[in-house]
């Protein structure tokens, strides 16, 4: 399947880094959350990618013009650096289409006009493109598929600290819980959409409002549920929190890391 990416918002709740850079080039360890979210899907052999600019879509773009293999494989240099052998490689195998959607359109438009490149597609993936999961993709799309739906979203719970209360009209106060522990689900932004979605999609309208409202209305919207890691890049406590887990080397999303030490110990 294709994957489209919406990275084209301005991400103005992490002011210190989008005043320079799109919020999908904020790093963790040495490579853009972008990376980290294009990685997870090649992972599943989705290596297909429409990146929907706006924002700062010329950081993207020389991102990948310029990439650097090295900084995230292991390899030999001899000759005096003029010679690079790799052992492996991350976008070699890769397609990325690079399309300008505007930089004030909201996600609704901004598949709109990508809607061109997946001229002939029966289905597609998506992604916010500022959210990772440990989500084991084959068995979201196995659950997609039976139950042969136009849309799915990954539902997952909300990790912040706050506590959730039921009140009153009257301001009684029923219950106050922790947010975790109140059986809430929240859109995960990962998506697994038919291409008829786009009968159901009007210009102007956001994704997840009308369109998914028609699709409510006639039972052709699913979540799955994945009690698992998840966790967005929306503000700079966040930020910290995914540098944190990177430099303990706690990195659930990095469900290719697995099959990679298989690898090297087989060849050791």
């Amino acid at each position: 399947m294709k994957v489209v990416l919406f990275c084209g918002g301005l991400g103005t709740r992490l002011r210190e880094y989008s005043e320079t850079i799109p919020k999908p080039m904020v790093d963790i360890g040495y490579r853009p959350i972008i990376w980290h979210l294009m990685r997870y899907y090649a992972h599943f052999g989705h290596k297909d990618f429409i990146l929907c600019l706006g924002y700062r879509g010329d950081v993207i773009k020389k991102y990948f013009l310029n990439y650097n293999e090295c900084l995230s494989n292991n390899f030999v240099l001899s000759n005096g650096g003029r010679k690079i052998h790799l052992y492996s490689s991350d976008i070699e195998d890769w397609t990325i289409t690079f399309v300008d959607t505007g930089l004030h359109a909201n996600i609704g438009q901004r598949l709109l006009a990508v809607k061109p490149y997946l001229s002939g597609e029966k289905a597609f993936l998506a992604n916010y493109a500022d959210g990772l999961s440990d989500l084991n993709l084959d068995l979201y799309l196995k659950y997609f598929c039976d139950h042969d739906k136009i849309a799915s979203f990954l539902a997952v719970q909300p990790s912040q600290s706050f506590h959730v209360a039921s009140v009153k009209n009257n301001g009684k106060v029923e219950s106050i819980q922790p947010v975790g522990h109140a059986n809430l689900w929240i859109n995960g932004g990962f998506f697994a959409l038919k291409t008829e979605i786009f009968n159901y999609l009007k210009e102007g309208e956001e994704l997840v409002v009308e369109p998914f409202q028609r699709l409510i209305d006639q039972e052709q919207l699913i979540a799955y549920k994945n009690p698992g890691f998840w966790a967005c890049m929306d503000t700079l406590k966040e930020k910290k929190m995914f540098d944190d887990m990177y430099a303990q080397g706690k990195t659930p999303w990095a469900v290719w890391e697995a099959l990679e030490n298989t690898i090297a110990n087989k060849m050791s």
